[in-house]
């Protein structure tokens, strides 16, 4: 009898233990719906991808996931409310190269654009488009840099805000060929469409799938394209690289974050069903109609991605002096 209690004890001393707070079942994550806060406009390629993966990312997770556009101040007005945000997995952000220069641009962000935020995991990426108003006489990648150089800083190239992918294009445009131009900002892209077309803005480098039809319809000259493939739209235009313009790569990516101290099983099941979202036909035939390439990344990729995207951009944005004022 003694033997048969002294096992029953021992049997008891090894089972875990647990406290009522860890008996009680832990809510299901996601359990209403989650917002995504792009920081820019409507309109701009930011946002086109964020609403391309967000009806998937309800369906897989079976919660909706909310769009909300925050634009201004290059993205930190959008990123500040998601870093200051409860780290629980319901205030994500969605922002593109933009994350990676904020610490050169704006040094009294109110947040650190690195430490206070998890990334969960790459999204996309888009070749941008360099093109040119009809007006200004300029034809291919040398005439524009001759062009550029004879106006002396005077000439005009639209962006949505400092920092944001379509100004980092321009500013490298700037440092490999030792041209110069005034940087107009606009708080969001359907605005800096409207004067470039109008002919208030001499140029501009932004998403292809945006310009494109503009060029289609010869309200805008298309002259390069940013990244080091050709455009699948405009095969036949030449990348800067190709014409003369050596080491020139520049594109609009996305990737999506936490606030620092979300749990990291909801930063993997965000991870996991972005993935999942991403691998998916009918979403790869949807970004690739719009121009982009899927550009699947964990959490641990996004990180090392970002990382490098910073190394690359904050000497260039030093050397040419760019600042957010």
């Amino acid at each position: 009898m003694l033997t048969s209690r002294r096992k029953l004890l021992a049997a008891a001393a090894a089972l875990p233990l647990f406290s009522p707070a860890t008996l009680r079942a832990q809510p299901r994550y996601p359990d209403r719906p989650v917002r995504v806060v792009v920081p820019f406009a409507a309109g701009g390629i930011i946002d086109v991808v964020g609403r391309l993966v967000s009806e998937p990312l309800a369906r897989e997770l079976s919660q909706p996931f909310v769009i909300e556009n925050q634009p201004g101040a290059g993205s930190t007005i959008g990123a500040r409310t998601v870093a200051r945000a409860r780290p629980d997995g319901y205030t994500l952000l969605l922002n593109g190269a933009a994350q990676s220069v904020i610490p050169a641009l704006y040094k009294e962000a109110g947040f650190d654009s690195v430490a206070d935020f998890t990334p969960i995991g790459l999204v996309g990426d888009q070749s941008f488009l360099a093109c040119v108003h009809p007006s200004v006489p300029v034809q291919d990648v040398p005439t524009l840099l001759s062009w550029l150089r004879e106006k002396r800083g005077q000439a005009t190239f639209a962006t949505t805000g400092i920092g944001a992918a379509s100004h980092l294009a321009g500013e490298l445009l700037k440092s490999l060929a030792g041209v110069d131009f005034t940087v107009v900002t606009y708080r969001g892209t359907p605005a800096a469409v409207t004067d470039f077309i109008a002919g208030r803005i001499d140029m501009m480098i932004d998403s292809q799938t945006l310009l494109a039809p503009f060029v289609a319809d010869g309200k805008a000259r298309a002259v390069a394209v940013t990244t080091t493939r050709r455009s699948k739209i405009l095969p036949d235009l030449p990348t800067f690289a190709e014409a003369g313009v050596t080491g020139y790569r520049a594109s609009s990516f996305q990737a999506l974050y936490a606030p620092t101290g979300t749990p990291a099983p909801i930063v993997e099941t965000l991870s996991t069903a972005l993935l999942k979202v991403l691998a998916d036909p009918a979403v790869q035939a949807s970004f690739t109609a719009r121009g982009v390439d899927p550009m699947p990344g964990d959490s641990a990729a996004a990180r090392s991605f970002l990382a490098a995207e910073s190394a690359k951009w904050l000497p260039i944005l030093e050397r040419t002096g760019a600042t957010a004022g």
